[in-house]
C-alpha cells in the first residue's frame, strides 16, 4: 500500500491506496506535498483510502444517501464512498479514473460544506492580473469554451471552482478537479473579484443582477448532495455570503474572446 499527502484549498488530505492505477492517477492530478513537509507533520485535515474494483460503469449522475449513527454513504453505480460523521476518514471504493474524479469531487465538496470552509462551484475560473473571475452556467453553456479562450491567463478551474467563503473575502484556490484543461498554476489563491453566468448570443454585454436574482442563479451551481438539513442551511448562507461581497453578472457572450473587453 502506497500512502500520499495532497493539497487541495488549504487542505491536507492523505490518500492511501493499493493499486498503483489510483496512485499514479493521483499523482498526475494532485499537487503532492513533499515527505518533510510541515503540513504533513501536523496531520491531514482528511484522510481516505481508495480501492478499485467496484460496481459497474458509469449510468448517471444520482446519488443514493444513507447514514447512521456513524457514517455517511454515498452511492452511485460507479463508486461507493463511507465518511464517518465528522468528514476526516473515509473509504471510497471506485469502479474506473471517471468514478474516481466524480466520488473524490463529490467528498471534498461534502468536507467543505461540514467545515463551513467554502464551495465547490460548478465553474471555469481564470486569473486575470492577480484576481480571480469566475464563469458558471447551465449545462453546455460555454464554461470550457470560456477557460480555453481565456488563454494565455492563468487557468484556476475548468468544471468545478474551490470557492473559500468567508464574512470578508472570498478567495478561490487551484482545483485540481478538472475536466479537460490542466495548466500550470503557482499563486496559492487570488481574491474573487466577480461572477459571470454565460449565456451565448450575438450579443456581448455584461448585466448586473440584484443580489436575489444572483443568488438563485448560483445556488443551482453548486457540488452539493443533500442529506441534511443542517448542511442545506450551511450552503444557502454561504452563498448568501458570496454574492454580497462579489459582483454577479449575466455575461452574454459569442465563441471567442470579445467578453475580456467587458472584464477588463
Amino acid at each position: 500500500m502506497e500512502k500520499l499527502s495532497v493539497k487541495i484549498g488549504e487542505h491536507t488530505v492523505s490518500i492511501s491506496s493499493t493499486s498503483n492505477r489510483i496512485i499514479d492517477w493521483i499523482k498526475k492530478n494532485f499537487q503532492i506535498i513533499e515527505k518533510n513537509s510541515t503540513s504533513i507533520a501536523n496531520g491531514p485535515d482528511l484522510s481516505i483510502h481508495i480501492e478499485d474494483n467496484y460496481g459497474i460503469p458509469f449510468m448517471d449522475y444520482d446519488v443514493e444517501i444513507t447514514s447512521d449513527l456513524n457514517h455517511i454513504v454515498y452511492r452511485r453505480a460507479d463508486y461507493l464512498i463511507r465518511v464517518n460523521g465528522t468528514y476526516n476518514e473515509a473509504v471510497v471504493s471506485v469502479y474506473d479514473e471517471l468514478a474516481l474524479k466524480h466520488a473524490l469531487n463529490n467528498l471534498y465538496s461534502a468536507f467543505l460544506v461540514y467545515n463551513n470552509w467554502g464551495l465547490l462551484i460548478h465553474s471555469s475560473c481564470v486569473d486575470h492580473q492577480g484576481k480571480a473571475y469566475l464563469f458558471s452556467g447551465q449545462s453546455g453553456a460555454g464554461k470550457s469554451t470560456v477557460a480555453r479562450l481565456s488563454s494565455p491567463r492563468p487557468l484556476l478551474s475548468d468544471e468545478a471552482t474551490v470557492v473559500k467563503i468567508t464574512k470578508d473575502e472570498i478567495r478561490v484556490f487551484d482545483s485540481p478537479f478538472r475536466s479537460e484543461l490542466t495548466t500550470p498554476y503557482v499563486q496559492k489563491s487570488c481574491q474573487l473579484s466577480a461572477i459571470y453566468l454565460l449565456i451565448q448570443s450575438l450579443d456581448v454585454k455584461a448585466l448586473p443582477l440584484k443580489k436575489s436574482d444572483a443568488l438563485l442563479g448560483i445556488m443551482d451551481k453548486i457540488f452539493y448532495w443533500h442529506h441534511d438539513s443542517s448542511e442545506t442551511t450551511k450552503v444557502l448562507n454561504m452563498c448568501k455570503a458570496l454574492v454580497e461581497q462579489v459582483p454577479v453578472y449575466n455575461m452574454y457572450f459569442q465563441k471567442n474572446d470579445s467578453f475580456w473587453e467587458l472584464i477588463s
